[in-house]
C-alpha cells in the first residue's frame, strides 16, 4: 500500500507510511524542517565550491529539491548521492506539492529527480548532479568520499539498525575533513553512536515543534 499524503502546518505536503505509522517529515511543516535542518544546518555551513553530498533517505526527494534551488544561489557545483531502499512511485511523486509552493517554474526537475534511472549520473541543472542508489542502507558498503551527509532514515524506534554505531563508523570512514553530518534526531543512543563512531556532535535548536536536532562533523 502505498504512502498517504498528508498536509503538514507550513502548507507543504509529507508522507504517512502506514506500516510503521511515521511520517516522512514533521507534522509542523515539511518544508521548513527540510530547510532548517539540511540547508540551514548542512549546506549552508560548507563553503566549498564543489561539494560531495550523500543523502540517506532520498524518500520525497524534498531535502534533494531544496538542495537544487539553493544551488542557484550558490553557484556550488553538487554532486549528490541519495540512497533509498523503497522509492515513491512516480505518481505519488507528481502530487507533492513541493514545486507550487517552492518554485513553480522547476516542477521537470522536481519529477526528473523521481523518474531519473537508478546507478546512473544526471545532470539536472548546471549545478546540480543527481545519482541514486537503490539498496538498503543497513548492510550497503559505501563508496566515495563525502563533504555533506543528510542523515534522513525513519526514527530509531521503527528501524534502529539505520542508526547503529557501525554505519555511522561507515559513514565517518567516507567523509572528508570537515565534513558535517545533520540529522534530525537528538536522542542520546544516536549522539552516543556518533562520538563512538569518530563525530564531533553538538545539539542545535531545531525548526518548529523539535527543541533540538544534531550536527556532526569530522574534524
Amino acid at each position: 500500500m502505498p504512502p498517504e499524503i498528508i498536509l503538514t502546518e507550513d502548507g507543504s505536503h509529507s508522507l504517512l507510511q502506514g506500516e510503521l505509522n511515521e511520517t516522512y517529515h514533521s507534522v509542523h511543516g515539511a518544508i521548513q524542517e527540510s530547510a532548517h535542518i539540511f540547508i540551514e544546518a548542512g549546506m549552508k555551513q560548507c563553503t566549498k565550491n564543489q561539494l560531495q553530498i550523500f543523502e540517506v533517505g532520498f524518500g520525497t526527494g524534498l531535502n534533494a529539491f531544496l538542495t537544487l534551488l539553493e544551488s542557484e544561489s550558490t553557484k556550488q557545483k553538487i554532486t549528490y548521492t541519495a540512497i533509498e531502499l523503497y522509492p515513491l512511485s512516480n505518481e505519488s511523486a507528481c502530487l507533492l506539492n513541493y514545486p507550487d509552493l517552492l518554485s513553480p517554474d522547476k516542477k521537470d526537475v522536481f519529477y526528473q529527480l523521481h523518474t531519473a534511472p537508478w546507478y546512473n549520473h544526471i545532470q539536472l541543472s548546471p549545478h546540480f548532479e543527481l545519482y541514486k542508489v537503490q539498496e538498503d542502507f543497513s548492510s550497503m558498503t559505501l563508496a566515495g568520499q563525502y563533504d555533506l551527509i543528510y542523515f534522513d532514515a525513519f526514527s530509531p524506534d521503527k528501524q534502529p539498525e539505520m542508526w547503529t554505531e557501525d554505519r555511522f563508523r561507515m559513514l565517518y570512514k567516507h567523509c572528508n575533513p570537515g565534513a558535517i553530518l545533520t540529522t534530525y534526531c537528538a536522542k542520546g543512543i544516536v549522539r552516543r553512536a556518533l562520538q563512538s563512531a569518530g563525530f564531533s556532535v553538538e545539539r542545535i535548536p531545531g525548526p518548529p515543534g523539535k527543541r533540538e536536532i544534531l550536527r556532526a562533523w569530522k574534524e
